[in-house]
């Protein structure tokens, strides 16, 4: 499903201060794969699965997607392939404080041209499939930090994507909610989703469900095993 090419990631290119945050790295993921990005802060996780979600540029290589070729996509276009294709849950959720569960649930809709009925009923799925549907109508700055979590990952599933990107999702997470954040990814992966999880959290690396343990070190792919 993925292909990745000799990607490389130079930060302020041609500048003094240039920082090379990934540096020639070639991996390949197959549809209903979950793998696991392991590193320690630095590594170039994030700046990988940054560029797989088409939220910036490499500066040399090839990303395609579904056979699609996304590491050239312009803005506009890259913005429909997230909206299609992927669901990010972000370290720290980035989610719309003052609004509730459900509405930034809806969010990744609003441009979509469904209508208000068919937008309601995804949501509704997306809630009960991430456990939050009985907080839709809170306001999200009054949940707990498992709860934010669960409302991340409902987002990222209310366009049904194929692809799911976690970065970091339990940096933020004790170790009881970061059990419950498995057990939701391992109910994912029975669904066939394909993810990619970016972590420096122990509890990843030995999961039944976990296709490969990808370690990366210093912009680089240092290992690639089961």
């Amino acid at each position: 499903m993925i292909e990745i090419e000799n990607v490389s990631k130079i930060f302020n290119e041609g500048e003094e201060q240039a920082f090379s945050a990934l540096k020639s790295v070639s991996l390949t993921v197959g549809k209903g794969e979950t793998i696991i990005l392991s590193g320690v802060s630095g590594s170039g996780k994030s700046t990988l699965l940054s560029l797989i979600a088409a939220l910036d540029k490499p500066s040399s290589g090839k990303i395609i997607v579904g056979g699609e070729l996304i590491s050239k996509l312009p803005d506009l276009h890259a913005s429909a392939y997230r909206a299609k294709h992927i669901g990010v849950v972000f370290q720290h959720f980035n989610l719309l404080e003052d609004l509730s569960v459900e509405e930034n649930v809806i969010v990744p809709l609003i441009h979509s041209g469904l209508p208000l009925a068919t937008i309601q009923k995804m949501a509704q799925k997306s809630m009960q499939s991430a456990a939050i549907e009985h907080k839709a109508t809170q306001s999200v700055n009054r949940l707990s930090g498992g709860e934010k979590q669960r409302c991340a990952i409902a987002r990222a599933l209310v366009h049904d994507p194929e692809l799911i990107l976690c970065d970091e999702p339990t940096a933020n997470l004790d170790r009881a909610n970061s059990l419950k954040f498995i057990e939701m990814l391992e109910m994912l992966h029975g669904m066939g989703k394909t993810m990619i999880v970016a972590t420096h959290d122990p509890l990843f690396e030995a999961l039944s469900f976990v296709s490969r343990v990808v370690h990366m070190e210093d912009g680089k792919i240092v290992d690639n095993v089961r």
